[in-house]
């Protein structure tokens, strides 16, 4: 067998594999996307009122350009928004986990903040900031922040007591600690909070565009809903979906290459289908 063939059988094994283990999922859209078009059919539903997915793809094809362009506004709201709460979120967890001074002054002010309703606040964003990039940046920031950083303070606070004495005998400093031992202990955490930070993500961008914007997904549906376009609306929200489920799987797959050997790795595949 020549490296042609050989890099063809891999290619088409982790086709298989990856079919394997989402082959579920995907029956599961096709039905309820059948069940939806045969019911909106059978009850002669108004398309005003429930569109069937049909009419949903003509929505779209009406307009894939505008809905297109819009959708990678929104995409780039969300991945800045979300790349600066992590950037932020997990040094700080960092400091409140190992910092008792930091703990007690600034942890209650981070509980206090997150009380504070985010859509309550989005509109001053607006008179401050003007409807440019940056207010929406800030509130998917806010919304994406919180999450991470509970989880990441969980996950440094989160080592064993007899492991960390096992990791002292051996001589082991604290940076070595930490990298070798406390790091790799936290990350299951901390995906745990990127992945919620990452669906939170999505959301937080719409509704900035619902405040104030006049680009975006968000925009989009507000100006489809107003014109009663319900069709577009769908397109539209579902087009938001995906890029939301875009983001969330991307975090996945980085929690597959950094902690492949932690146990919801390994139960996730075995539950899967073989």
């Amino acid at each position: 067998m020549n490296g042609t063939d050989r890099a063809a059988n891999g290619l088409a094994s982790r086709l298989r594999a990856a079919w394997s283990r989402h082959r579920n999922i995907l029956i599961t859209f096709v039905l309820l996307a059948a069940v939806w078009e045969i019911g909106v059919r059978v009850f002669n539903a108004p398309r005003y009122i429930l569109p069937s997915p049909a009419a949903v793809w003509e929505g779209f094809l009406s307009q894939p350009g505008r809905m297109l362009a819009n959708t990678w506004s929104t995409v780039q709201i969300i991945v800045v928004g979300y790349a600066i709460a992590v950037l932020v979120s997990i040094p700080l967890a960092l400091l409140i986990a190992f910092s008792r001074f930091v703990q007690t002054t600034l942890y209650p002010l981070l509980v206090v903040f997150q009380i504070i309703p985010k859509i309550a606040v989005a509109p001053l964003f607006i008179v401050w900031f003007g409807f440019g990039f940056m207010p929406k940046v800030m509130l998917v920031f806010l919304l994406s922040f919180f999450p991470i950083v509970i989880s990441a303070i969980a996950g440094f606070r989160s080592l064993d007591a007899d492991i960390e004495d096992f990791g002292r005998s051996t001589g082991a400093g604290a940076w070595r600690m930490f990298f070798k031992i406390r790091l790799p202990q936290s990350l299951p955490s901390i995906f745990t909070g990127l992945k919620v930070g990452a669906a939170m993500a999505a959301t937080a961008a719409v509704v900035a565009e619902f405040v104030g914007s006049d680009s975006g997904l968000g925009y989009l549906i507000l100006e489809y809903n107003g014109f009663i376009e319900t069709a577009k609306v769908f397109a539209a929200i579902i087009l938001l979906s995906l890029a939301g489920l875009a983001i969330y799987y991307l975090v996945e797959l980085a929690e597959k290459i950094a902690i492949p050997w932690h146990v919801s790795q390994s139960g996730s595949d075995a539950a899967g289908p073989h």
